[in-house]
């Protein structure tokens, strides 16, 4: 239990690591589903973050073998009567966990390789087998980003449940990576190195997706806690509880804040989704927000006595700076490989 809070640091930089890879080719199958015309502009870029996925896997590994440091209820899995249903077996916990990342990084694979093919042949076998794999690539990221969200934060505390978790979780992290997205389009636009610069609308298109991501990650969350209030669950409400008002109350009504107001507040106002620097600074709150809700509901399951605010230890402060140095060289190679930038040379 001492080193859970510090440990889930780690957690968190893997969940954001996943969901940053996830993400990229998510954004590229729906915006081929709905035929936008802008895709063409942005795919390479959001699938050059794919790369990301062999990092995600390695992390995966670390905390699947670090066992009760990852996982707190472990600890007591055995102890008396102490009984957990049989979700919470170990074994097939980390069997799904490695087999399911396996399978979405493969079919994830496929969607990139079909998409160059359908780039370079004009054929209507090659288009079609494009589509269907687009098709396919949703569905994938809504069971295996459900699964994360039981094993890695649902059933942290076993007992708890939530119907609707699965959505509210994945549906934030996508609110997270598009604002991610938009920063990294940002910057690889003021850099002035893309080899084929896309135009400068695209900043409006990400603004309208962030601010309706906003509005469905906050009708997630109020509908998940009002099903518990209202309903008069007290198991269940007693988790919101604690982290609102018996210790994480800093780090809950910021994340509210950062990922709910400031990007609502900001973004509904018409002009400022057409002003770039304002839509990066609302990505910005957006993504630092998505890190600090999945720290609290994570490290959230366990009593309030037991809370570790992040970044208080060198653990935590150190894994995340190698983390983001090596998904940063690893995003930085990936864009060279493909020629998505111009050679320094």
């Amino acid at each position: 239990m001492e080193n859970f809070g510090n440990w889930s640091v780690l957690t968190v930089d893997f969940l954001i690591i996943l969901y940053i890879a996830l993400g990229g080719v998510t954004l590229s199958s729906v915006l081929h589903l709905v035929n936008g015309k802008w895709r063409y502009q942005v795919r390479k870029l959001a699938c050059s973050l794919a790369v990301l996925f062999p990092i995600a896997f390695v992390l995966l590994l670390i905390l699947l073998a670090n066992g009760e440091s990852t996982f707190q209820w472990l600890a007591h899995a055995n102890e008396g009567d102490h009984h957990l249903p049989g979700w919470h077996n170990y074994t097939f916990l980390v069997t799904r966990q490695i087999v399911g990342f396996l399978l979405i990084a493969g079919l994830y694979g496929l969607f990139i390789k079909y998409q160059h093919e359908s780039e370079i042949d004009d054929s209507y076998k090659a288009k079609r087998r494009f589509r269907n794999i687009a098709l396919l690539i949703p569905f994938a990221y809504f069971i295996y980003a459900t699964m994360v969200a039981w094993d890695f934060e649902m059933t942290m505390m076993p007992g708890w449940h939530s119907a609707s978790y699965g959505a509210y979780h994945f549906v934030s992290n996508f609110h997270g990576f598009l604002a991610f997205f938009t920063i990294f389009l940002f910057f690889l636009y003021r850099s002035g190195k893309l080899s084929k610069p896309f135009e400068p609308f695209i900043f409006n298109y990400m603004a309208q997706l962030m601010l309706a991501f906003t509005i469905l990650f906050t009708y997630l969350y109020f509908t998940q806690y009002l099903i518990m209030w209202y309903g008069r669950l007290p198991d269940d409400v007693t988790r919101y509880r604690n982290m609102m008002y018996e210790g994480f109350g800093p780090l809950w009504w910021t994340f509210l804040a950062m990922k709910f107001v400031i990007p609502f507040v900001t973004l509904a106002i018409t002009p400022n989704r057409h002003y770039p620097p304002v839509i990066v600074m609302v990505a910005t709150s957006i993504w630092i927000g998505t890190w600090i809700e999945r720290y609290t509901w994570i490290v959230g399951s366990v009593e309030p006595e037991h809370y570790t605010f992040p970044m208080t230890s060198l653990f935590g402060i150190g894994v995340t700076i190698i983390i983001a140095a090596v998904a940063w060289f690893a995003v930085k190679w990936s864009l060279n490989k493909y020629g998505l930038v111009k050679s320094s040379s």
